[in-house]
């Protein structure tokens, strides 16, 4: 759009009407000191079947069921006197595709017009390691995906857009508070050699190697006598919509409640928002199900914590966890260990003396990877609850924001008074197929190799070519694996165009990181960017780093960390001074916000958007039954009793859950059910987006499968009589007609639950 930074949005006049009548757009200068805030949660699971998961690059680490959905978190802030806006969102997704942005844009663009922009929206994934790949455009990323998911990716647009929407919907006057506090004892470096080749100077000013600390905003409405005017004209509208449902057809709830939001008639908190250090890879590389890890585990505490009596992915509270500088930081926290002799691999090439590389790895807390996810995202749920609680110090100021897209394979970075060095045209280097200590590769290369090898040197000429001089030089010390940067077939592999961004919210600076900063490396940059705010006259910043946003370009090191060539520093696809015109390219944004120059600033090059994308090779066959056996028919039952603290699992006869994600008619695919005297009825107590649910999806031949779901019966749960249903979508093949979805359920028998 023509519409740069930081100009004035456009008034309700021009916005296109939303679906759902509401009072939109704030009204022009009401007399109050804080933000217009919109808050809005939507599911964007995508396929849970027949699709790799996105972040370990394992070639069969394909999802084969669900332990929790995955949500997109938005909130909106405009001035108060409706001026100017910014939408954050943070989805739980391993990262952010530049196809994804472009096209969420798009429908933004649509539906808003000039409203929200791509200067003033900012996406960010939470990087779990155990959502669905399939969304990208760039040739690297879908062959780690085994192909481009169109159903997947739509999945995910329909999802971010709706939580905009439903944010835009429930704009409401309200106050921001931020907070600051250390978390403890849920991180470690999992590169510590490379951390140690920052100068000791610099290393000396910090007490870690990880950011401990967490920053927080809570945002509350205000309880003011406006609001309530308006808030009685909303029961009124959703009593006589719920009255409409019920004498329509059975419903328990009416889905107007969640999205007006007016459950916010009895609740001061709307939202809570945090960004802190550390990678989702709680779950492993042998984990199957779709899940958010320990940072979505955060969220959902906190968000059940809050939306007591609503199923999880329910209710008017939204907690959003947002990734921040998260490179070389694991949660894995007892450290690095040989798996078969159990000693420790703690070295420059984390490497075990049997078995080598493959043997290395570290692991977390818990009993297994389930337990593990949860103890680190209790801990850092129970510090955001504390933060939040105690949190005072308002947030006041205007809202701004710039954007450019950029060409990263050439910009020029002025080093010092005498030195101009250049980023390079994308390339990884050896120890990038090495893995992490969180996830190895298994081939027998090991992180740290600053030499290439004549055999797999030799496998990729033949296959791709050689790389040039030109981009060897550039990327030294770092032996070339895969010259991306001049691969083009059938798209390019890596992306030229990358998005920089800054959103200011008062003395907030939130910056839309296209990758994953290592721990010093953020440091670095908010430092350098605190700086230019300050040079002219924004003082005081706080400068938050927001990870994984907008466009994947993997990761970025400081340089003397790039000279080690751990995994980390191959992953600096730019070359040794990403950095570096990083810290130029956002200084820029800064110096032009604190200016209120943005409107001068160039929009940059447009990035592309590739049509004839690699598309997934497993075919969508027709769902079969067992001779005689229905869909949805029990094949294992329940037992009729079970204690607290046992696992109740029963087997249907199943159908692939990826036709779930075409034909959304369930909106989950499970649900534990307790029958209530009180009403002579059954009432869901546990959803498809419960931790103590899983699905697990087993795929037979020819269309065969089953399906089995487990419930991890907790403490809290009440003696009683309960049962499990399920729910899914077969795909039906009759001769020379389209292919249809139908929707089916299954219900066990039932069963109970009694105290131990």
């Amino acid at each position: 759009s023509g519409n740069h930074g930081s100009s004035t949005t456009q008034g309700p006049a021009a916005t296109p009407t939303s679906p759902i009548t509401h009072i939109s757009d704030p009204p022009p200068s009401q007399n109050f000191s804080g933000y217009y805030i919109g808050v809005g949660r939507a599911d964007c699971t995508g396929q849970v079947s027949d699709i790799n998961l996105m972040g370990y690059g394992k070639s069969g680490q394909n999802a084969q069921g669900l332990l929790t959905r995955l949500y997109s978190r938005a909130f909106i802030l405009a001035d108060s006197d409706g001026s100017n806006r910014m939408a954050f969102v943070s989805v739980e997704l391993c990262m952010i595709s530049q196809r994804l942005r472009l096209e969420v844009l798009k429908r933004l663009q649509s539906k808003y017009g000039s409203l929200y922009r791509r200067d003033n929206v900012v996406l960010s994934g939470t990087h779990t390691h155990s959502g669905p790949a399939g969304y990208f455009q760039y040739t690297l990323y879908i062959l780690a995906s085994e192909g481009f998911s169109n159903r997947t990716f739509q999945y995910l647009v329909s999802g971010i857009v709706k939580s905009i929407e439903i944010a835009h919907t429930n704009l409401k006057p309200g106050k921001i508070f931020i907070n600051k506090g250390n978390v403890a004892n849920v991180q470690i470096n999992r590169s510590p050699s490379s951390y140690l080749q920052n100068p000791p100077s610099e290393r000396a000013r910090y007490s870690s190697d990880t950011d401990q600390e967490m920053t927080v905003l809570k945002m509350v409405d205000l309880n003011g006598e406006d609001l309530g005017l308006i808030r009685e004209v909303e029961m009124a509208v959703c009593l006589l919509l719920d009255l409409v449902l019920f004498l329509g057809k059975e419903r328990k709830t009416s889905p107007f409640i969640s999205l007006l939001g007016l459950s916010q008639l009895t609740w001061n908190f709307l939202l809570f928002y945090s960004w802190f250090a550390i990678h989702p890879v709680s779950m492993n590389n042998s984990n199957h199900l779709v899940n958010s890890d320990n940072m979505g585990y955060a969220a959902y505490l906190f968000e059940q914590e809050k939306n007591r009596g609503y199923l999880p992915g329910q209710g008017p509270f939204v907690a959003g966890f947002a990734s921040s500088n998260l490179g070389d930081v694991s949660p894995n926290i007892l450290g690095p260990h040989c798996t078969n002799t159990g000693e420790s691999c703690d070295n420059e090439k984390s490497t075990c003396p049997v078995g080598g590389p493959s043997m290395c790895m570290a692991s977390g807390p818990g009993q297994d990877m389930f337990d593990s996810a949860q103890i680190i995202g209790r801990a850092i749920y129970q510090r955001a609850k504390e933060l939040h609680d105690s949190a005072s110090e308002e947030v006041t100021g205007p809202v701004f924001a710039a954007h450019q897209w950029v060409n990263m394979t050439d910009v020029s970075v002025q080093i010092n008074d005498t030195h101009v060095a250049k980023t390079c045209k994308p390339a990884l280097g050896y120890s990038f197929a090495a893995g992490t200590i969180d996830g190895v590769s298994g081939l027998n290369i090991t992180q740290g190799t600053t030499e290439g090898d004549l055999f797999w040197d030799t496998i990729r000429d033949q296959l791709l070519g050689k790389p040039s001089e030109e981009i060897i030089e550039c990327h030294k010390p770092k032996p070339i694996l895969l010259h991306t940067g001049e691969l083009t077939k059938p798209h390019p592999w890596h992306p030229d165009i990358v998005d920089v961004q800054i959103v200011t919210l008062g003395s907030l600076a939130i910056a839309a990181i296209p990758g994953e900063f290592t721990t010093m490396s953020g440091r670095r940059f908010r430092e350098a960017v605190k700086k230019e705010f300050e040079l002219y006259g924004m003082k005081d910043m706080t400068v938050v780093v927001s990870g994984l946003c907008n466009v994947y370009t993997h990761y970025i090191t400081t340089y003397e960390e790039y000279q080690a060539q751990r995994y980390e520093a191959a992953s600096t696809i730019y070359g040794p001074h990403t950095l570096s015109a990083y810290i130029q390219l956002f200084s820029d944004l800064a110096k032009a916000i604190a200016t209120d120059t943005v409107a001068n600033m160039s929009s940059g090059p447009e990035p592309p958007f590739f049509e004839n994308l690699i598309a997934t090779l497993i075919p969508n066959i027709p769902d079969r039954t067992p001779i005689g056996r229905q869909f949805g028919e029990v094949l294992e039952a329940a037992k009729p009793e079970y204690r607290v603290g046992e696992v109740v699992e029963v087997t249907f006869v199943g159908a692939n859950p990826k036709n779930s994600a075409e034909n959304q008619t369930h909106e989950t695919f499970l649900t534990v059910e307790k029958y209530e005297d009180s009403i002579a009825d059954w009432q869901i107590m546990y959803n498809d987006a419960s931790w103590e649910t899983r699905l697990y999806w087993h795929k037979g031949l020819l269309g065969l499968s089953n399906a089995t779901i487990e419930w991890y019966i907790p403490d809290t749960a009440q003696p009683g009589i309960y049962r499990i249903r399920y729910f899914g979508h077969n795909r039906k093949q009759e001769f020379l007609r389209p292919a249809v979805i139908l929707a089916f359920e299954g219900i066990s028998s039932p069963f109970e639950v009694v105290a131990t």
